[in-house]
């Protein structure tokens, strides 16, 4: 391991074109926006600046009842989000109440603004200080958070291809093709981690592995039965704000569309510019609208979010900055 006093090994550096890409995707999404949004202005009657377009779709709606529907959605998220850290966090790592996660959970979207991921190495640290849980095997909790995060939206995805496959672009049609490869990859990965075949195997011993190891099959299903309720929770939410803007979308039609976007937001990019991007592509007749409704939806719901987060951070950082446990390595 290279200590300070070791001259000449600096710390690796993430690749340039890494660290560019996501941005350029982003460039790319808004260029493409601008350019939609500017002819839905010049084909207004009469017509408009892009400024002045979307100055107008902000006037007409109703941000009181925007809010009354998003804060209670925004909790509800909170609270299943939650009940999958629990759940995961007692069945590989230790007994935890849900009440002692809840703070964690909800803190960690502060962080997540600017990386998800981040916001669950967040949680490991805090869990490794409070509860003493080796830090790898907390990192193999939440790598198994993330594994079935990508399971439940393909999931959801492949169902909102089948209902409203006759009205989404060529591209997405890939998705079940996609959701194919997954399921095989699945059933090996599962096989390998659990089949006394491969039982020697030094990569699968290692203490990140922990939760596959254990994990059975259902274990996986329990995940996405758990998380669905936010999804279809979202449907409904979405369809009632989208009337706000004056798109007419049903629960049904949100069921089509949401999960793909949702499935969208694995693309790298701030200010989730492919799912919002996404919305006009999938409602041409009302791109302006459809546009600042994903910017909106999107964005603020990680502010709420994060929002929420404030609410518990002294707690927070009250157990993960004072005495930490005795159990701690």
């Amino acid at each position: 391991m290279s200590t300070p006093s070791e001259p000449g090994r600096a710390k690796p550096r993430t690749a340039l074109w890494k660290r560019l890409a996501p941005w350029a995707i982003t460039i790319v999404c808004f260029g493409f926006l601008y350019f939609r949004i500017g002819g839905a202005a010049q084909n207004a009657d009469p017509p408009q600046t892009v400024l002045a377009y979307l100055s107008g779709i902000f006037a007409s709606v109703n941000w009181i009842h925007w809010l009354a529907l998003m804060v209670p959605y925004s909790f509800l998220y909170l609270l299943i989000d939650t009940t999958v850290l629990w759940r995961v966090v007692n069945w590989f790592n230790t007994r935890v109440s849900y009440l002692n996660l809840l703070p964690v959970r909800a803190s960690s979207y502060i962080i997540s603004i600017v990386n998800e991921q981040v916001g669950k190495g967040a949680i490991a640290v805090y869990l490794n200080r409070r509860d003493g849980v080796p830090g790898w095997q907390i990192g193999s909790s939440m790598l198994f958070i993330m594994f079935c995060e990508f399971y439940y939206l393909l999931f959801w995805a492949v169902e909102g291809v089948a209902v409203r496959g006759d009205q989404l672009p060529e591209i997405f049609h890939w998705i079940p093709r996609i959701a194919v490869v997954a399921v095989v990859f699945f059933a090996a990965f599962v096989y390998y981690f659990r089949s006394p075949r491969f039982a020697a195997s030094t990569l699968r011993e290692r203490q990140l592995f922990l939760s596959f190891r254990k994990a059975s099959p259902w274990y996986y299903l329990i995940i996405i039965v758990i998380r669905s309720p936010a999804l279809l929770a979202a449907a409904w939410v979405y369809s009632e704000v989208a009337a706000l803007f004056g798109v007419d979308l049903s629960f049904v039609d949100m069921l089509g569309y949401l999960p793909v976007i949702f499935f969208g937001t694995l693309v790298p990019g701030p200010f989730r510019a492919v799912a919002v991007t996404m919305w006009p592509i999938l409602v041409p007749d009302h791109a302006g609208e459809m546009a600042v409704f994903g910017l909106v939806q999107h964005n603020f719901f990680v502010l709420f979010n994060a929002a929420i987060g404030l609410l518990f951070l002294r707690r927070v950082s009250r157990e993960l900055f004072g005495t930490p446990s005795p159990r701690s390595p």
